[in-house]
């Protein structure tokens, strides 16, 4: 399975995604038969044609909106039409939340309830055509994985039914302030709104990562091209690519690779207890692993030597801990690769009862078995006996394994 990789150049909006996506090779059937479902055939007409935006030739998404009510959809009526429509679980709710989010931050600007927000622009048949089109199109491919760089927002003023407002909107500073998206400072010579409400909504729903890996290689590709004149391309690239890391990462293989990040740092101004506090945090939120020591630092100082083994796509969440936690102004970092063998814990019954067990796949496919450290000193305790008779009795009564996940 392939995983996408969006990339804003230099933003984001749902047109030249959908465009994007289009070209890459997702039928028009596709993308349209969710809307068919909804009941809204006759309220459109969608077209793709190609064109350039400085000399870089794309797709460029025109829809014409023949919906003769217009109507004005509120997220009431538009939850309404999305939960009464025939779509598949999947992309009922990959839509629905996308469409949440917006009512949320649009509730959020304006300082009403999100279900009597009126959607104006992202209510218009050529927002919800680009919203449920891109979720269409993204359900389709069934990537893996997700990946996005960080998008610029724009700056100067754009003109809605609100009335003329600056650049980002407002819905936008929301969505961004609420998913915590980190976004690159605009190009100071740039007016113009580079990302739209629709286009940071589909991105802060759809994608797991806000970085791109750190290796891969692209298989193919589709390019939306936007409205807006720029003296640089106005595009989105969307890549279907093979991750470096995860070429390695399936559950066939075993031992498997993957990428970690390494972070540590030496502290020579806090007390030993600040030091074991900040180590339980690193922890508590998802460390692989910490180390610590003291160490002698300079002017004859004891300090503490702390590494910390982290989930790579992480990195950037810890490396903030340091700063937040610590007393540390730097961190040495680094990205490393390491093999590990399959697990999965579990469960089996013993002479004690059920107890907690992990299991490790081997190379030759031999599976080795030893319960968890916390049920042993549990058991130590409550039985009077020792480490040894206590996983002695387990290993000569277990049975009845039941897993609790898969290997990985």
């Amino acid at each position: 399975m392939e995983d996408i990789y969006i990339e804003c150049s230099p933003g984001i909006s749902g047109d030249m995604l959908l465009g994007a996506f289009y070209d890459l090779g997702v039928p028009k059937k596709v993308i349209e038969q969710p809307l068919v479902d909804l009941g809204l055939t006759d309220k459109y007409n969608l077209d793709f044609k190609e064109s350039r935006s400085c000399s870089i030739l794309g797709i460029k998404t025109k829809v014409e909106s023949i919906d003769c009510d217009s109507i004005k959809r509120n997220w009431r009526s538009i939850k309404e039409l999305i939960l009464n429509g025939h779509l598949e679980d999947k992309l009922q709710q990959i839509i629905f939340k996308v469409f949440e989010s917006l009512a949320s931050a649009e509730g959020k600007v304006h300082g009403i309830e999100p279900e009597d927000v009126h959607f104006h622009e992202i209510g218009a048949i050529d927002s919800l055509v680009d919203i449920i089109g891109v979720c269409a199109a993204l359900n389709y491919l069934n990537p893996k994985k997700v990946y996005c760089n960080e998008p610029m927002l724009g700056k100067g003023f754009v003109q809605t039914e609100h009335g003329k407002l600056s650049v980002p909107p407002p819905a936008v500073i929301e969505l961004v302030r609420k998913q915590n998206i980190k976004v690159v400072s605009c190009l100071e010579s740039i007016n113009g709104e580079l990302s739209t409400p629709t286009g940071i909504a589909l991105l802060s729903n759809l994608v797991d990562y806000l970085q791109p890996p750190s290796k891969y290689s692209i298989n193919s590709y589709g390019v939306g091209i936007g409205n807006l004149k720029f003296p640089f391309p106005n595009l989105v690239r969307v890549y279907k690519i093979t991750s470096f890391a995860d070429s390695f990462i399936n559950e066939q293989i075993n031992p498997k690779c993957e990428e970690i990040s390494v972070q540590e740092a030496w502290i020579d101004d806090q007390t030993p207890e600040d030091i074991s506090n900040f180590v339980e945090k690193l922890r508590i939120e998802g460390a692989y692993d910490v180390s610590y020591q003291a160490i002698n630092m300079k002017k004859n100082r004891i300090g503490f030597s702390i590494q910390a083994i982290l989930p790579i796509e992480k990195k950037e969440f810890f490396r903030q801990l340091w700063f937040d936690y610590s007393n540390t102004i730097g961190v040495r970092e680094r990205t490393q690769s390491r093999w590990i063998l399959l697990r999965r814990r579990g469960e089996c019954s013993t002479t004690f009862g059920n107890i907690k067990v992990k299991q490790t796949l081997k190379p030759d496919g031999s599976i080795t078995m030893k319960p968890e450290n916390d049920e042993v000193f549990r058991l130590k305790l409550e039985y009077k006996k020792s480490t040894d008779e206590i996983r002695k009795i387990i290993k000569d009564s277990w049975k009845n394994f039941k897993a609790f996940e898969n290997w990985k």
